[in-house]
């Protein structure tokens, strides 16, 4: 039979996605990316917010109206964190299952055409609540099958589960469970594997990455607990991985010694995903992160002197529950005094069993109004970046070439480039050339392949 995916949320939910593509495809069934041809959807859901959930219900209507007689599946996130919801009979899904247990699904498919006998067919709901001493799930990482969904020269590993809570605005623990960590050895056998598919650069994801090891010794019996700048090395000392990268981080998570041992990898890419969510000291108070201003600043600025040009991005809220005009003033001044080289900003959006949803809320317009100034500085932060990148030459990992034929890549610190000329006809995917950068476009950098040619293990820029 052949399935369809249909993902929402981050890319830990890519990761999963794929994992579980590959657990149905080694069970016989033909994964599909044209909706036209599935007999079965897999619908892989996000919780973060109230429009997530609002989303996956018109997505779930939508392929009950317009594929009828198709099988929907609905796992992930929303399941987890709402199993009455998602569990109620007349719920727009055949099969409901959550965030436990993903390798299970051939199993659940077909045990629910195993009533095919019935008329109609009974809905199957196989939530399983997360437990305290939950390990972490293994699945399949490097894909094996023609029609995986990867399809790019970097691949996501996911190594980190769950997280500890406390923040108010966030369901996120409800759906994800306790902290659980991937062994260091897995975590060094996929990465050779990858290695093998001919990926040259890794991402390791996780829920809250920065937590990462918690729980778990390192193989030899120290006593010392594993952090996640252990598995940055395990994977940076893969022979074939020229780039490693690291998803969203924890601000409070970082220490000096981290930052040390990251600057000693010669193939570590210095772009640092920062969750700051607000630049106000009194809001960052409200919703429970903890870490102040301050400390970002001055977390910043050794990353900057550790990691000249490094990329510095984050995620701003707007309009948390309290928020004055005085407050998003403030936090747009510290974004600004920071110069991020991209910001993802967002509106508070009221989520369901959190203690925030209880709090005095600002109106939506408001919210909304404050977004889109957050914008517009979130642009000229990332201009100024770009701009300061000009004359500057840097290793570029090369993707396929875009729809207009114009090769493109990302350098170590995350910036998008694109080369109008190259010297051949020969593609240049999956390849690292130096290119110095010329000027910059709406949203990325252009350059010129630097004379040098081709990269060799060197991933900071050339001296002068």
């Amino acid at each position: 039979m052949k399935i369809c995916f249909i993902t929402f949320g981050c890319k830990v939910n890519i990761c999963e996605t794929e994992a579980m593509s590959e657990c149905l495809a080694a069970a016989g069934y033909e994964i599909v990316t044209k909706q036209d041809k599935a007999e079965i959807f897999v619908v892989n859901s996000c919780t973060v917010t109230a429009e997530s959930d609002s989303k996956l219900m018109q997505t779930l209507r939508r392929l009950k109206r317009d594929h009828p007689g198709t099988v929907t599946v609905l796992t992930g996130c929303f399941p987890q964190a709402f199993p009455e919801r998602a569990a109620a009979v007349d719920f727009p899904a055949d099969i409901v299952s959550g965030n436990t247990d993903r390798s299970s699904l051939p199993r659940l498919i077909e045990e629910y055409f195993g009533t095919i006998r019935t008329s109609p067919r009974l809905p199957l709901r196989r939530i399983i609540p997360h437990s305290p001493k939950e390990a972490f799930e293994e699945m399949p990482t490097a894909p094996c099958h023609a029609s995986c969904l990867r399809q790019h020269t970097r691949a996501f590993l996911k190594i980190q589960d769950g997280c500890p809570g406390g923040c108010a605005y966030c369901i996120i623990p409800k759906a994800r469970g306790n902290i659980r960590s991937k062994p260091i050895d897995n975590i060094i056998a996929e990465s050779k594997k990858l290695a093998a598919q001919g990926y040259r650069e890794i991402v390791l994801t996780g829920i809250n990455l920065a937590f990462y090891g918690c729980g778990h010794c390192e193989p030899d019996g120290h006593n010392r607990k594993l952090r996640l700048i252990d598995a940055v090395e395990a994977v940076c000392e893969t022979e074939g991985i020229e780039r490693v990268r690291l998803g969203s981080l924890e601000p409070e998570r970082i220490t000096e010694e981290d930052i040390s041992r990251l600057a000693a990898l010669k193939n570590f890419c210095p772009c640092f995903h920062l969750s700051l969510q607000s630049g106000c000291g009194k809001t960052l108070a409200a919703m429970n992160r903890r870490y102040t201003p301050e400390m970002y600043s001055k977390l910043v600025n050794k990353l900057r002197s550790a990691f000249p040009d490094c990329g510095i991005t984050t995620d701003i809220m707007t309009g948390f529950p309290g928020e004055t005009e005085e407050d998003h003033r403030e936090s747009m001044e510290f974004a600004r005094k920071i110069g991020f080289s991209d910001i993802h900003v967002f509106p508070y959006s009221v989520r369901e069993g959190t203690p925030a949803a209880n709090m005095p809320q600002v109106p939506v317009d408001v919210k909304k109004r404050r977004a889109k100034e957050f914008s517009e500085l979130a642009a000229a932060c990332a201009r100024k970046f770009r701009e300061s990148l000009i004359g500057k030459s840097f290793p570029v990992l090369f993707e396929r070439e875009g729809s207009d034929s114009i090769p493109h890549g990302y350098t170590p610190n995350y910036v998008h480039v694109k080369i109008l000329t190259k010297n051949s006809e020969k593609s240049l995917r999956n390849s690292i050339f130096y290119v110095t950068i010329d000027k910059i476009g709406d949203d990325c950098c252009m350059g010129h392949l630097d004379p040098y040619g081709q990269l060799d293990r060197q991933f900071f820029p050339k001296a002068e």
